[in-house]
């Protein structure tokens, strides 16, 4: 079995993308805003972005703008960091060495949503 597709909520699907493609990086691969969603490429998985209307029953509007527990690996993390910062990427804390020795920084996507980027401990 093999993990193929991560899903993230939010309620503003146009600004979603602009986020995911633009601000991230993120191959968009499809999209359809009026059926509210886009897909992304980010290497080894597919990342679903649905948008959860208004009037949506309240277990839906739970998935928006919570921790997603997505991390995406990059090479550099404080180079990482300092370039979303200045792109206006809230951060909920600089980055972090972790105790098993990866660097770690949690953001926030335009919905609140926390995503994490890592940059894993040298082999």
């Amino acid at each position: 079995m093999n993990l193929n597709t991560a899903r993230v909520f939010v309620r503003d699907i146009a600004q979603a993308k602009r986020f995911y493609a633009e601000t991230l990086g993120l191959t968009p691969v499809a999209a359809n805003l009026e059926h509210g969603y886009c897909v992304f490429n980010t290497g080894g998985i597919q990342l679903v972005v649905e948008s959860v209307s208004n009037d949506a029953p309240q277990e839906d509007q739970a998935l928006v703008g919570r921790f997603t527990g997505l991390s995406f690996t990059v090479a550099d993390i404080q180079q990482t960091y300092r370039s979303l910062a200045a792109a206006g990427v809230e951060f909920t804390g600089s980055p972090e060495k972790q105790f098993w020795g990866g660097i770690l920084a949690t953001l926030k996507d335009p919905a609140g949503n926390e995503l994490q980027v890592v940059q894993l401990a040298a082999a």
